[in-house]
């Protein structure tokens, strides 16, 4: 999709602001997953980082310890992925998106013999295991399931069978022992959510992806939602004048009625994979900066990207070493002297969440 410069630079401009990038205002990670509905968290580490982007403080160990103290959750929703939730959110999000999550599993599910007898048998014996506030690692479950005759030494069976629990709202995340992640009772690690009639969940879900999302269109939408496009209809018309439609070159864009952005010149940051800015749209070229569209493929802008003025212009890496952390940035462009300052600051900014210093290459 390729979009006149000034278009394109109004809309950067816009989801900067409303993805919390230009104004990163909230307080706590809760703030930040709240805002947007839910944050993909498959990579945990890089998820962190993206959290971290929208908030005026933040360090890794903040955020680890909010993940720890159950401030925020992890699990399967919206897509067949983790993504960051809420916990007052999460119920109303299961009950909205977890039968299309299952839907799209079906094949997995059939493959490995995964049914409703399976699901009632593992549920059963994970609730017994976790009741009383326990917190179970994945291979402490397998152990669990084996002894009640359900076969988990398969580790993808394992895989759905968990994930399926999750999308019955069975567990969830625990906090994490040392490296590794745990499982909990979603009962017992979140308090009661509010309960939301379908039409309300999809009204609440449609203005959350457009307020902190937008401008966006309706096939992005369906794409980071999981929902149909009937339903993703459904949604955009409960909301009524909620959200102001934008005509961009014939095509039709929602986003929240604010003020138009200021421009912010030569502002750099470093995307984490699987980002929010680059992940929940179906079409992520209209970020591309047009000079360098050539060198970062679709798949490289989802992975850890640069981005200048809201275009993507370069890849970058992380090694972390015992005293410091050196990150490497390739541009696909010639970054000029503004620019380069740019992304050092933004390159200080994650060794500062890291609490490392930086080694610039």
């Amino acid at each position: 999709m390729s979009i006149a410069k000034q278009d394109q630079a109004r809309l950067v401009a816009e989801r900067l602001r409303n993805q919390k990038l230009s104004s990163p205002t909230c307080q706590h990670p809760a703030d930040v997953v709240r805002w947007f509905g839910a944050v993909q968290s498959q990579d945990f580490h890089g998820a962190k980082w993206a959290l971290a982007l929208r908030m005026r403080k933040a360090t890794n160990a903040s955020v680890e310890e909010a993940f720890n103290r159950g401030e925020i959750v992890r699990t399967h929703l919206l897509r067949p992925t983790w993504h960051f939730v809420a916990p007052d959110d999460i119920c109303w999000l299961l009950q909205l998106t977890a039968p299309r999550v299952n839907l799209r599993s079906g094949s997995a599910y059939r493959k490995y013999e995964i049914d409703g007898q399976v699901m009632k048998q593992s549920n059963r014996a994970i609730t017994k295991a976790l009741e009383g506030g326990k917190h179970l690692t994945r291979s402490e479950l397998r152990a669990v399931l084996n002894r009640a005759r359900v076969a988990a030494d398969d580790g993808v069976r394992l895989a759905h069978i968990l994930l399926r629990a999750e999308l019955d709202g069975v567990v969830c995340s625990g906090p994490r022992r040392g490296n590794q992640f745990t499982y909990a009772l979603l009962e017992e690690r979140v308090p009661p959510g509010k309960k939301l009639s379908r039409d309300e969940a999809l009204a609440e879900l449609t203005r959350r992806y457009f307020t902190s999302h937008g401008p966006a269109t309706l096939t992005d939408y369906v794409w980071w939602s999981g929902l149909t496009m009937n339903d993703a209809r459904r949604g955009i018309a409960l909301l009524d004048r909620e959200i102001a439609e934008i005509q961009i070159e014939g095509t039709t864009y929602w986003s929240a009625k604010t003020k138009r952005s200021s421009d912010r010149p030569s502002e750099a940051h470093l995307l984490p994979a699987y980002d929010e800015y680059t992940v929940a749209y179906k079409h992520r070229q209209v970020v591309f900066d047009q000079t360098a569209v050539a060198q970062i493929t679709t798949w490289g802008a989802l992975g850890p990207c640069v981005v200048i003025d809201g275009k993507i212009v370069a890849i970058w890496k992380a090694n972390l070493g015992r005293n410091s952390v050196k990150i490497n940035v390739e541009p696909a462009r010639s970054l000029n002297t503004n620019e380069a300052i740019a992304v050092t600051k933004a390159a200080t900014r994650y060794a500062a969440f890291l609490n490392l210093p930086l080694h610039l290459a």
